[in-house]
């Protein structure tokens, strides 16, 4: 068995459990591989039920009697989506077994039902597990970033011995036999991973569906579709621009991640980063570290038409708008960009995310108050700041 297997996740624990103290029912998303159900076992007490097995889902046909025989108040139910009456079940568990705690995982598809969403409405909380964050580098004993960057966040394949070639290509069959094939109405198997190759590819970029379309052999509208289903799935990261409708602003184009980058290198063809990349995967990295805390709904990015552009602006409710800039290095700082966003939004704070520095340093860039951050640092310096209050 995998060594990982039995590593915990303390951060994840935490917030479980800390979700937990809000409601009883705790829906775990994330994309496959990302180690849901081994975080799932690793609740302590936990009774663990894989609803892709014929007894499991036998035994969860009369769901009262199901949460009457449990032998722990503690109770996981992976692969809930092949229940065919998934949304009954943990309405049921919310509203007649409130000391029971329930953690839930399966398809994005249910999460996002009208059905799912009708039923639940106020029942649960919902988490999601991002590729592996600086939290679970240190519980797993392998603090590098660049290593981190070069292999991605899937634990099986951060951990591999060499780059894992194949298993990245056996989890993009898997992926496309279990959560697309499945789940979607996709008639063209051969465009739709054309498009998965390509968005990889051209990840954080401002999205243009019309860019995709002749490459892939489809139209422009199916591109569309095609991204929809990539988000659903938490594939694809999309990022709305943030604006005050001011005509110099750009207020549609939303710019698009990747959510891996151990994928973007499998399909580069290689397992090394030239060190001009090294930004570029950087800025990944940090999104990824935002969404253990944040919503993605408040993660935008800026730009204006004349191409000045930030890489993450921060808008949580009541609170002013946070700019970030990623380097992975700090030094020579272009705040060209940063200035005339402050010349529209004037107040807020303005951060620079980077790797080479051990504290928070505090600059002036233009006469702007700007503070260097340690990406280590970033969730706690947000949180020092008040601007995790109402994440």
């Amino acid at each position: 068995m995998q060594v990982w297997l039995h590593m915990v996740r303390q951060f994840w624990i935490d917030k479980i459990k800390e979700k937990w103290e809000e409601k009883s029912v705790i829906w775990l998303m994330g994309v496959r591989r990302s180690g849901k159900t081994t975080l799932c076992k690793s609740i302590d007490d936990v009774d663990y039920y894989d609803c892709e097995l014929p007894r499991v889902r036998n035994s969860l046909k009369d769901p009262e009697d199901f949460f009457q025989r449990l032998k722990s108040n503690v109770v996981a139910l992976d692969e809930i989506h092949r229940l065919d009456n998934a949304s009954e079940i943990l309405k049921i568990g919310a509203d007649h077994f409130p000391q029971i705690k329930i953690i839930a995982t399966g398809s994005s598809t249910l999460a996002a039902g009208k059905k799912f969403k009708d039923t639940l409405t106020d029942r649960k909380r919902t988490i999601l597990l991002p590729p592996l964050a600086l939290e679970d580098l240190s519980d797993f004993k392998k603090e590098d970033l660049l290593f981190r960057m070069q292999r991605g966040g899937l634990p099986p394949f951060f951990l591999a011995k060499t780059f894992p070639e194949s298993g990245f290509q056996e989890w993009l069959d898997s992926f496309w036999a279990k959560d697309i094939e499945e789940l979607f109405n996709i008639e063209k198997k051969s465009a739709f991973l054309k498009f998965f190759e390509l968005f990889a590819l051209q990840s954080g970029g401002i999205f243009e569906a019309k860019s995709f379309a002749s490459p892939c052999g489809v139209s422009h509208t199916t591109i569309a579709s095609y991204l929809r289903v990539l988000e659903e799935t938490h594939i694809a990261y999309v990022l709305r621009p943030f604006h005050s409708n001011q005509s110099k602003e750009i207020i549609s184009a939303p710019k698009c991640y990747f959510f891996d980058t151990g994928f973007i290198n499998f399909f580069k063809g290689t397992d090394k980063i030239k060190d001009e990349l090294k930004g570029f995967y950087f800025e990944h990295l940090v999104l990824n570290q935002l969404l253990t805390k944040i919503p993605k709904e408040n993660i935008h990015y800026w730009r204006d038409k004349s191409k000045n552009e930030l890489d993450l602006v921060l808008k949580m409710r009541g609170k002013d708008p946070v700019a970030i800039e990623c380097r992975w290095t700090s030094t020579n700082f272009d705040s060209k960009a940063l200035r005339k966003f402050r010349e529209i939004h004037k107040n807020g704070i303005n951060i620079i995310v980077s790797q080479d520095t051990k504290k928070v340093l505090h600059k002036q860039f233009d006469g702007l108050k700007t503070d260097i951050v340690p990406i280590g640092q970033l969730m706690k310096y947000l949180k020092a700041q008040d601007i995790l209050k109402n994440a």
